[in-house]
């Protein structure tokens, strides 16, 4: 019997000229091979040929590279050609992750009273509420955004989108002001942005139906206030002293700073957005707030207090930290520690922006409700026998207690800033965050520890894996406090030094061995899990990568928004 020939001559494409907006064009090929598909168009003059989009090619990839030097001026351990490479890759497959999106999206406007979560076994109502499906499509909606994963989460999720944005402004603000408006365009007249923007029908057949619909009583992590805050600083330091770090590598630059390069332009631009802020910022404080009258607690304020809506025996998926263990049974009169500490960034955030528009009247609210909130932290939320912040629950007598399960949510007052360089509870989050018998690893730190009961228990989601976004806040403050005069100085630099090192190790050796970025990392042995390709925030490294040593100021954009 005769060998059949080669597939490549088998099956090939018959053809057939005829009308239509398609073509189909076939290449064969055998072993590695390259090809350009150049589009002219008639009124587009000379032609391009393959000469020309090499020639392009190369002058942008030089282009790119010198920029990328410039702005993310790569710091020792890191300044290997290898380590230039895997940092390029990360960040230009996050900037390729931004998109335009359109479409409606599932809302379940009822307002059932059920959702307010009054009652005890509010989740076994709230399920109930949910099963009668009121929910209708509302739109056309339209979003700029930048995605976590472009083949598993190709949408926009709300709190992704601050940490995705903070190296992106230090390569693009103007790029970032558009995506952080885009944002909140979104928002609904009370001050509500949908979480998880699933906007069309290809959006919705890659969301399991259960998760397609959004409830306008759910928040999420509000870390747009971040990149908000960043730009401000940045651009009260072009209006005055101290000069702004500017591009000054080609003609483009000034479109990617025109709102610093222009203070009056980024001033308007505040202005427009500060009424947006401010209604997402009363809307948290309004739906999310928790209950301190009705049960005996002793804090320093009767209203600083908060509480995740959208709670289930298991997850609090509205928090970001979906698995990680809270008090059980779940309690209407609970109040989260990670929630109150989210808050208190935005009264924080708000006041400095306030500040830089001379609103003083709001300011000096602000400053009040700041006070009370960093107060109220630590009347319901601090327990000195843990040395640690803790959840707040009501017991079976009808008592306040703290349900303590040491990880991320421990540390979050420390995470977002509100703790001053001095505080003795200071000392003791470092101690806990650098005890490897808790959360220090030598991939990062574990986002529950391991010496907690539901360590690495169930989905697992929360319960051990090291994440990089809560990883890099913890970086940039200890990086922070390490900077300040005060009795952790010394600590927090030694604590910077080793959990940068570990956390780019971990990403940049799973990388280098299987070519993706992942979701998370395993504390154990550095392997990345769930997702991959997942170059959404865990491209923070590039920023780990880029920053100094601390007390040492950068001569690049480089910055930290925390």
């Amino acid at each position: 019997m005769n060998e059949p020939p080669p597939a490549y001559l088998t099956y090939q494409i018959e053809n057939k000229p005829g009308e239509g907006n398609t073509h189909v064009v076939q290449k064969m090929f055998e072993g590695a091979f390259e090809f350009d598909v150049i589009f002219s168009s008639a009124s587009a003059g000379p032609e391009l040929t393959s000469t020309d989009v090499t020639r392009e090619i190369k002058s942008v990839t030089e282009s790119f590279g010198e920029r990328f030097s410039s702005i993310f001026n790569l710091k020792a351990p890191y300044t290997a050609a290898k380590y230039t490479r895997f940092a390029k890759s990360m960040f230009s497959n996050l900037l390729g992750g931004i998109g335009y999106f359109h479409g409606e999206q599932l809302i379940d406007r009822s307002y059932a009273p059920e959702y307010d979560e009054e009652n005890e076994g509010f989740w076994e109502e709230t399920a109930a509420a949910r099963a009668r499906k009121q929910q209708e499509l509302e739109g056309p909606y339209e979003l700029f955004t930048a995605v976590p994963s472009r083949p598993f989460f190709p949408r926009g999720f709300l709190w992704d989108e601050g940490y995705h944005l903070i190296p992106i402004a230090d390569w693009d603000i103007d790029l970032t002001l558009e995506i952080v408006k885009s944002w909140f365009n979104t928002m609904d007249d009370d001050g509500w942005i949908p979480r998880e923007q699933i906007l069309g029908l290809e959006a919705r057949s890659k969301v399991p139906e259960e998760f397609q619909v959004q409830y306008p009583h759910y928040a999420n992590p509000p870390t747009l206030f971040l990149i908000i805050e960043g730009f401000m600083e940045r651009l009260r330091k072009t209006n005055g002293s101290q000069p702004a770090e500017r591009e000054h590598l080609g003609p483009a630059a000034s479109l990617q700073t025109a709102h610093l390069d222009n203070v009056e332009l980024g001033e308007d631009f505040l202005r427009r957005l500060y009424p947006f802020v401010r209604a997402q910022y009363d809307w948290f404080r309004k739906t999310q707030k928790g209950d301190l009258k009705t049960y005996d607690r002793e804090a320093f304020s009767n209203k600083e207090g908060y509480r995740w809506r959208g709670r289930t025996e298991t997850h609090i998926l509205t928090s970001g930290l979906d698995d990680y263990p809270r008090p059980q049974p779940p309690h209407p009169g609970e109040l989260h520690v990670d929630l109150m500490s989210w808050v208190g960034l935005m009264t924080k955030s708000l006041m400095n922006i306030a500040d830089a528009l001379g609103m003083r009247e709001e300011v000096d609210e602000f400053k009040t409700t700041l006070n009370a909130i960093r107060r109220n932290l630590n009347d319901l939320h601090w327990s000195e026998k843990e040395g640690c912040y803790c959840d707040a629950t009501i017991d079976a007598y009808e008592e306040n207690t703290l349900v303590c399960h040491k990880g991320y949510i421990s540390l979050f007052p420390f995470l977002v800033g509100l703790l001053e360089a001095d505080d003795p509870k200071l000392g003791k989050l470092l101690d806990l965050l650098g005890d490897e018998e808790h959360l220090f690893s030598p991939h990062g730190l574990r986002s529950l520890s391991k010496q907690d009961e539901f360590y690495g228990t169930a989905e697992n989601y929360w319960r051990s894996p090291v994440w990089m976004p809560i990883n890099y806040m913890a970086v940039s403050q200890l990086r922070n406090i390490a900077s300040l005069d005060g009795p952790y100085k010394a600590k927090a630099a030694d604590l910077f030094t080793r959990l940068r090192k570990n956390l780019v190790d971990t990403v940049y050796n799973s990388w280098e061995e299987t070519g993706f970025a992942w979701e998370q990392y395993n504390p154990e042995t550095g392997e990345g899990q769930r997702t991959q390709h997942f170059t959404g925030w865990t491209s923070l490294v590039v920023k780990l990568m880029a920053m100094e040593e601390p007390g040492q100021t950068s001569s690049g954009h480089v910055r930290d928004e925390l």
